[in-house]
């Protein structure tokens, strides 16, 4: 499995016989990336950061919510909050659950608050998770490794913070990455490739570099 962070909360996750898109984001961002042609396009919300379906260069299906199987690859979507209101402030979410190459992937989208045992039970035990840390509209960086406590992954991936290619307005809102590593060690990559073989124990922290895919 390869991935790579094309900013913000999209992911471009290959297996053998899939690409798969994450959230993808329009121009209020501030990130500039192209986005390539998948098979399947993930959209956790109606936010426009992350449902920007048609700056997607092609793809064959979305999955915003259900049960999906797609050669090998099985796909849950897990009905959640985006706040800690119980979606009375920001509405509800889908986290996804992924099954590929004898692994899980859980992309945890906007979640709002920390997981009870619902949605821990239904999410499993991910070998990789996608988390936000950077507060404001998401759980912050304290927030984040309870999360990470909760789920204890093999590889926990940061997404949603404060970077110089973020908006002017993000920068003002969310938390930098440093805020959530603090004395944390993490691995700094431009593309992850992991297999079930390789998967890391304890749980490793990866920062994935910005990828513009052009």
């Amino acid at each position: 499995m390869k991935i790579r962070w094309l900013g913000h909360s999209c992911f471009l996750i290959e297996t053998e016989n899939m690409k798969i898109l994450t959230d993808p984001y329009n121009s209020s961002t501030g990130y500039k990336a192209s986005f390539p042609e998948v098979d399947l396009v993930l959209v956790s919300h109606e936010h426009g950061d992350h449902n920007t379906v048609k700056n997607v260069k092609a793809f064959k299906k979305v999955l915003k919510e259900g049960t999906e199987e797609f050669d090998g690859v099985k796909i849950t979507a897990i009905p959640y909050f985006h706040d800690n209101a119980q979606g009375a402030k920001r509405g509800k979410i889908s986290l996804f659950r992924i099954e590929a190459e004898d692994m899980v992937v859980a992309f945890l989208s906007d979640l709002g608050t920390l997981l009870t045992e619902k949605e821990l039970e239904a999410l499993g035990q991910p070998n990789v998770i996608f988390l936000p840390v950077g507060g404001f509209f998401t759980i912050g960086p304290d927030e984040a490794w309870k999360v990470i406590n909760q789920l204890k992954p093999n590889i926990a991936i940061p997404m949603h913070y404060k970077t110089k290619y973020a908006s002017f307005f993000l920068k003002i809102v969310l938390r930098n990455l440093d805020a959530f590593v603090k004395d944390h060690t993490y691995e700094q990559l431009d593309l992850l490739e992991v297999t079930a073989q390789t998967l890391p124990e304890p749980t490793k922290l990866v920062a994935l570099n910005f990828n513009p895919m052009v």
